[in-house]
């Protein structure tokens, strides 16, 4: 897996390597992997992928404006897919901005994101998008939704968050989502994209990891969360637990996060990553909104999983069905 940082925009691309920058200059680095499961294609060969990081306000056309700018960027570099964060859309000051500003999938707003996909040829992850679903003149409450958009702007998955994060943390202030959304009632099966088959989740889901092994039995070779982590859980958990869902399904991991301060009442860790199935962080981005890239080599993928068979070592009948493949 090669892996290289760009942030912002336009401004420069750094060597993925600890305590390295060089601006002005574009490079791929290599990142430490057993010696006999290296790479065996041209990395030029292997799909590339955006992993988009931006500090979303409650202005939903300045937030699109900021997101579209890294997308176009993303496509300028050559990526398949690009990965935007939860809330990419907006992030409101309190439960009623949050409900007065959500939309239909069938809105303006990803409409707006569907032309965007087709315009730039690539694939999108919309990370986490204010949903007024069907049920919303009985509940009143939306759907944390994380649509996929194809190149040709069609929606193929959407897959509304199942875990809410109703938590009261010290130093972080409390945070209560089911105040106005709803959990969704399913997972979704993995979806096949150019980059491979992408297994959909959203922020606080990333704490069980039940639902990313029955992604992975079901199939998928790449996992996402798009997040939104606060200031004192994201250095304490957020690389921890990317990495660790990583290695125990042997699958990329790809986290789109905001970052930085949203208005007076939120702010945001950042650090969007992209982690390999042997758990090495191999490309991530830096302070600010920002983009960075990372190449998939699923051939490393399945020489991994060839070597080290976890999923076959399974003992269900010891701890029950933990993970069990999706129907």
């Amino acid at each position: 897996m090669l892996g290289f940082i760009t942030r912002p925009p336009h401004r420069f691309l750094s060597v993925l390597c600890p305590g390295l920058r060089i601006p002005q200059l574009s490079v791929l680095c290599a990142q430490p992997r057993p010696r006999a499961m290296a790479i065996s294609s041209s990395s030029c060969e292997l799909p590339l992928v955006a992993v988009c990081q931006v500090t979303s306000t409650p202005d939903k056309q300045q937030n699109f404006k900021t997101c579209a700018e890294l997308v176009r960027e993303a496509a300028r570099l050559g990526a398949c897919l690009a990965f935007l964060p939860e809330a990419f859309d907006f992030i409101a000051r309190d439960p009623a901005e949050t409900l007065h500003l959500s939309e239909p999938l069938g809105g303006k707003l990803l409409e707006e994101y569907t032309q965007l996909a087709r315009e730039c040829g690539l694939w999108l992850s919309l990370g986490g998008f204010h949903e007024r679903g069907q049920d919303w003149e009985q509940t009143q409450k939306i759907y944390n939704c994380h649509v996929l958009l194809n190149s040709n702007g069609a929606v193929v998955a959407t897959y509304r968050k199942t875990h809410l994060c109703d938590v009261e943390i010290p130093g972080q202030g409390p945070m209560c989502e089911s105040n106005s959304t709803m959990p969704g009632p399913s997972l979704e099966s993995p979806v096949s994209t150019p980059a491979g088959k992408i297994g959909l989740a959203v922020c606080y889901d990333m704490r069980f990891p039940e639902l990313s092994l029955a992604l992975a039995q079901a199939g998928a070779e790449i996992l996402t969360y798009p997040s939104a982590f606060g200031s004192v859980t994201g250095p304490a958990h957020w690389e921890v637990l990317l990495r660790a869902r990583a290695i125990e399904t042997q699958c990329y991991v790809v986290a789109a996060a905001q970052c930085g301060r949203h208005h007076e009442k939120r702010a945001s860790y950042g650090h969007s990553m992209v982690v390999d199935p042997w758990g090495t962080v191999v490309a991530r981005c830096s302070e600010g909104p920002g983009l960075c890239l990372a190449r998939i080599d699923l051939n490393y993928l399945r020489q991994l999983r060839q070597h080290l068979p976890v999923f076959q070592h399974r003992r269900p009948d010891l701890y029950g069905n933990l993970g069990h493949p999706l129907s």
